[in-house]
């Protein structure tokens, strides 16, 4: 049996390869459209990757049997095929790396909506980290020069919007029905959400996929690394160390797609860009401080609660 120490470790380290393996996707996804239209790329990626998630929970002993259909369809409408259909669209025209940059502004998003959806007013550190947020975003767009990757660009933040939608209602689904397996609720929303984007790549099929060595292994990296193994890694991280870092480690995953982005696909970030995604990363960074906050403080309040019954107790004896 590993230490106490160890498992934290051996969860840090499978934190790390999830970051790896969900930062270069970008560069996998990008060089994965040479060989197919991006509708009938996301459509193999997302039913292939929910029949990963099923054949994970056969092996788990997991629970078929299903809750909550409409809103995990409706949660596989934003989270599948809105944000992993639109991602992978705005790949099409737009760099791989500032694609994900301008996807992972999705914290932002939700810290937005979560104040008229979920009463979560914005607090602290978040004020900052929306401000550099929206200069980032707007560094990136760079009105004044407006590029041919506009579309690319829009695309990718709707993507980011859709997830934070997918978030929001994800935690308003777990909050009612906290019974939910994580997994059986990833792998239904996956399969439900995976049926519009089938739907728009049959209809808008125009060439033959070229199913290349390259394309296989990128559809196989992406419904067997990218999903089934990275939400096992993320699982297995969530039980031995704390929310906070968990989150905290994830920021990494953009900044690995630039560098990827950069080195093999050799794509050149402009200076505003740079600034863009700097202030992006420094946003991502105080909004991810915030919650730690948070965390922190609520371990502290129960113990702050059950302190003043101590010290009464001990004057009674």
């Amino acid at each position: 049996m590993l230490s106490k120490k160890n498992q934290s470790l051996m969860a840090f380290l499978a934190l790390m390869l999830l970051c790896v393996i969900w930062g270069y996707n970008w560069v996998v996804m990008k060089n994965a459209l040479h060989f197919s239209s991006p509708f009938d790329f996301a459509a193999l990626r997302t039913v292939l990757g929910a029949l990963c998630l099923f054949q994970v929970m056969l092996i788990l002993k997991k629970p078929f049997k299903i809750k909550e259909i409409p809103s995990l369809m409706l949660l596989g409408l934003l989270q599948t095929a809105g944000f992993t259909g639109l991602l992978i669209w705005a790949l099409v025209e737009g760099g791989a790396g500032k694609t994900a940059v301008l996807t992972y502004t999705m914290p932002f998003w939700t810290m937005l909506f979560a104040w008229p959806l979920l009463g979560e007013k914005l607090n602290g550190w978040q004020w900052p980290a929306a401000f550099f947020s929206f200069m980032g975003i707007l560094f990136i767009f760079d009105p004044l020069h407006l590029g041919t990757d506009l579309f690319s660009m829009v695309l990718a933040v709707i993507s980011g919007i859709s997830w934070a939608f997918a978030v929001i209602l994800a935690k308003k689904l777990q909050a009612r029905s906290p019974q939910l397996d994580l997994i059986s609720l990833t792998a239904w929303q996956m399969l439900f959400g995976s049926i519009p984007i089938v739907i728009v790549a049959l209809m808008v099929h125009s060439a033959p996929i070229e199913w290349s060595g390259y394309f296989i292994g990128a559809l196989i990296y992406n419904a067997v690394f990218g999903n089934a193994i990275a939400w096992l890694l993320w699982l297995y991280a969530l039980r031995r160390l704390s929310a906070r870092v968990a989150t905290m480690t994830t920021t990494v995953c953009p900044v690995l797609a630039v560098i990827a982005s950069s080195i093999e696909l050799h794509e050149v970030i402009k200076p505003f860009e740079w600034v863009g995604m700097f202030f992006i990363g420094t946003s991502l960074l105080m909004i991810s401080y915030d919650r730690i906050k948070k965390h922190e403080e609520e371990l502290v309040q129960p113990w702050l609660r059950k302190k003043p019954m101590i010290k009464s107790k001990a004057r009674r004896g």
